[in-house]
């Protein structure tokens, strides 16, 4: 079992790698949005520190709607809403006494959830403002729940990968992500190249629902193909597959940032901080 501070260091290393990977269509170190820095995403690292601390020692909702609410305070873009759903049960499985694997005590740690909870993480949703959500009839995030937030997550899971990601255990972030950072970084790739051929395997694996929500379900099946030509190409093992990475860069952009693939790299930092936690960085803590 690792210690809180080496818990929430994790969260936040997770975090400031993520952000300084040069993903395709997204913001990285010199590439901006029109409403988002990279300088924003350090900040909201640094920010979720207290919550992190904390993760043992309060529910789950409570972690997610406190790192939320202490993010605004530094940038008023939505910068880590995902990653902070994401991160926060697999902090508080990381705290838990158990022989189980990690994955296990993460279902463990989302089956306990409670209504509370729910209205915790639908407060700190409101408070993020994540573009694309629209209105939905059951589980709406501008009403207060009545269900626990697991069987919230379930409501929205078909059409969130993140809540996807609570239904099932983390699928894509233990057999997708998790793996093709290892091996990445098995083969000899620094932190910044493993990491994005790690997106380029999510982002090849599933549409991005992201995508899917602003732009239609045609243009997120598109992306998803290019993913998988780019890494057919040889992603950042090549250098052509170097080329193909800088051209889907390129296509990825427009001036609303609307085929940004969010939610894939969200996952990638979850997938980040399972590493971290599985001992990627100096021979670890979990085992």
């Amino acid at each position: 079992m690792s210690t809180r501070e080496e818990i929430a260091a994790a969260a936040q290393l997770a975090c400031l790698l993520e952000a300084s990977a040069p993903k395709p269509g997204n913001v990285s170190p010199g590439i901006a949005f029109h409403d988002t820095r990279y300088e924003d995403f350090l900040a909201s690292a640094a920010a979720i520190a207290p919550a992190f601390l904390d993760a043992g020692a309060q529910p789950i909702g409570e972690s997610i709607r406190r790192a939320i609410e202490d993010t605004r305070r530094w940038t008023g873009a939505n910068t880590n809403l995902g990653i902070v759903l994401l991160l926060a049960p697999l902090a508080r499985a990381a705290h838990a006494s158990s022989p189980k694997s990690l994955r296990d005590r993460v279902r463990e740690v989302i089956s306990a959830t409670t209504v509370s909870d729910a209205a915790a993480v639908y407060s700190a949703i409101r408070i993020a403002r994540p573009g694309g959500l629209g209105a939905v009839a059951e589980g709406d995030v501008a009403a207060s729940p009545s269900v626990t937030l697991a069987a919230a997550m379930e409501l929205a899971s078909n059409r969130d990968d993140i809540a996807r990601e609570y239904v099932t255990g983390y699928a894509r972030t233990f057999a997708v992500g998790a793996p093709a950072l290892a091996k990445a970084r098995a083969s000899g790739l620094d932190w910044p190249d493993a990491i994005v051929e790690c997106y380029l395997a999510l982002l090849a694996d599933s549409p991005d629902t992201l995508i899917s929500r602003k732009l239609g379900p045609d243009a997120a099946k598109e992306v998803r193909a290019r993913a998988a030509e780019v890494r057919a190409a040889g992603g950042m093992r090549t250098n052509s597959g170097r080329r193909a990475v800088a051209s889907f860069d390129l296509e990825l952009r427009d001036a609303r940032n609307s085929r940004n693939p969010g939610t894939t790299a969200d996952i990638t930092a979850a997938a980040v901080f399972v590493e971290l936690l599985n001992g990627g960085w100096n021979g670890g803590w979990e085992r």
